[in-house]
């Protein structure tokens, strides 16, 4: 799945296009390397998204292509 859509999906990021204004900023990270927003994102993978003076890492445990508000955290797991 791509990652400005796994960002949506999973609720990390509220819309695509801010997923992918984040990624083309720089910044936003999977497996410590700057990503782009087409960047395939699988099982295992770490995200670092850099929001401002915040920084969240977050490890992928879950890949699905829609899913409900309640059930979105379980797409990844804080580190």
């Amino acid at each position: 799945m791509r990652l400005d859509k796994y960002l949506k999906v999973s609720r990390l990021i509220k819309r695509r296009t801010i997923a992918n204004e984040a990624c083309d900023a720089g910044r936003v990270l999977v497996n410590g390397k700057v990503a782009k927003a087409s960047q395939d994102v699988k099982v295992g993978d770490r995200i670092d998204i850099r929001f401002g003076e915040k920084e969240v890492s977050v490890e992928v445990q879950a890949i699905m292509d829609t899913t409900k508000k309640e059930n979105a955290a379980e797409m990844y797991r804080y580190i």
